[in-house]
């Protein structure tokens, strides 16, 4: 494997960064999750775009245009003869001093991974998946704003850890009002009433790439999309349940909390929007290979 880092490739021995690195000692930081499906990279603007979001967030200057990180990411994926795998985009805020003090880091990294991912068994593609709901409350957006795709990761890891701790491989994260923000990676969608339903992002949701593409395909089958509150009872009673990510794609929930969802097999919208979601990455994205 090479992985870029400023402007260079390096093997994966020799992939390093600082320990002076303000994204190691504090967590300073942002990062893409991007797929790439037969030989194309998928949804590569709207994630550059979502990436200097969270960098203008933080003000953090990416020392690279968007142009020319697409051509990197692109680039990576060619050195590493990636035609479907998983590709990770991370900006530190560069080697600074032992403070706090992001104005003494001189210069931010950039560092593009390109390799592959699975994050969960294809049974519970099949089947669906059982989760929980977690004590871990979703940070508030006045502390650590969810929509800033940031480095520092412990709210989730620690909802990851109380999950697994209950034999799950996913929960349900509250916000500090009740109410459903998303899972530990995940995107979270059901179905009520022929209404497919998420939190909606003040609510603690991330502005997932893969959860905004299930919605316009949604609405392509017919099926109204909408943005919605959401509480444990909510879904409990869903007809179907699904989650949404990058590196999940679409995985479909049978169970929470020990209930029952709908049939408690995957769901026949879900059903679709796994068939379409597929259909669209085989056809979609930036070429690797021209």
């Amino acid at each position: 494997m090479k992985v870029f880092i400023d402007g260079k490739f390096y093997s994966q021995r020799d992939a390093k960064v600082s320990v002076f690195d303000h994204g190691l000692l504090y967590g300073d930081g942002i990062f893409e999750g991007i797929r790439a499906y037969n030989g194309r990279v998928f949804k590569l603007d709207e994630h550059i775009e979502r990436l200097f979001c969270s960098a203008k967030a933080l003000l953090l200057k990416v020392p690279m245009s968007r142009r020319a990180l697409n051509r990197a990411v692109v680039e990576t994926c060619r050195v590493n003869h990636v035609r479907d795998g998983y590709i990770r985009l991370v900006i530190t805020r560069g080697v600074g001093t032992l403070g706090l003090n992001p104005n003494r880091c001189k210069k931010p990294s950039v560092i593009i991974i390109a390799g592959k991912i699975q994050l969960y068994p294809q049974s519970f593609y099949a089947k669906g998946m059982d989760i929980i709901t977690v004590p871990t409350v979703r940070n508030l957006h006045s502390a650590v704003n969810p929509a800033i795709k940031s480095l520092n990761y412990l709210n989730n890891i620690l909802a990851k850890i109380e999950a697994n701790n209950a034999g799950c491989e996913e929960a349900v994260m509250l916000n500090s009002e009740g109410y459903v923000a998303e899972c530990t990676g995940d995107n979270l969608f059901i179905m009520k009433a022929g209404q497919l339903l998420t939190p909606p992002l003040y609510a603690g949701a991330l502005y997932g790439i893969t959860r905004s593409t299930v919605m316009d395909l949604a609405r392509e089958i017919g099926v109204p999309a909408l943005e919605t509150t959401l509480t444990r009872y909510d879904l409990f009673n869903a007809d179907e349940c699904f989650l949404t990510g990058t590196g999940a794609e679409v995985v479909p929930v049978v169970r929470i909390d020990g209930r029952v969802i709908g049939s408690g097999r995957p769901g026949r919208v879900t059903r679709q929007l796994v068939s379409a979601y597929h259909a669209l990455t085989k056809v979609s994205g930036e070429p690797i290979y021209v």
